[in-house]
């Protein structure tokens, strides 16, 4: 999102109806770079919206994704994360604390030569490792 792009107008920018729960939604995204699971939304929204279901949460962060304002991230196959940053950049998951962090990566110097005739829509990278945190 640009710095000066109120969420109400990327919502409006993608033809999504800025309803009160995808602006919350979308917020929790922006504003927590955890790269949540929809439970970790719904539990922290919940309290807020008392009406909020987990069918909510996964429909508007399926619609995200869909209008590419959201990306998916696949770290492990049995949990799914969303973040709300869509610029190209890998994840990295301590694999002591569970925690992901984001890094910047040069993607232009990833040697793909093999794949000059496809159309790459998307790159991902995520390693695996001990933080510097658990380290100590």
């Amino acid at each position: 999102m640009k710095a000066k792009q109120t969420i109400v107008e990327l919502l409006t920018n993608v033809n999504i109806r800025p309803s009160l729960l995808r602006l919350k939604i979308y917020n929790y995204l922006s504003q927590n770079k955890n790269h949540p699971t929809v439970e970790m939304i719904y539990n922290d929204l919940n309290p807020e919206i008392p009406t909020l279901s987990k069918t909510s949460v996964y429909n508007t962060l399926k619609l995200f994704v869909e209008r590419n304002i959201t990306q998916i991230i696949n770290i492990e196959d049995n949990e799914t994360r969303y973040d709300a940053d869509i610029s190209t950049h890998g994840h990295f998951k301590c694999l002591n604390c569970g925690n992901i962090y984001d890094f910047s990566f040069d993607s232009s110097k990833i040697n793909i030569e093999k794949l000059s005739d496809f159309e790459i829509k998307q790159t991902q990278l995520y390693i695996k490792g001990v933080c510097k945190n658990c380290q100590n």
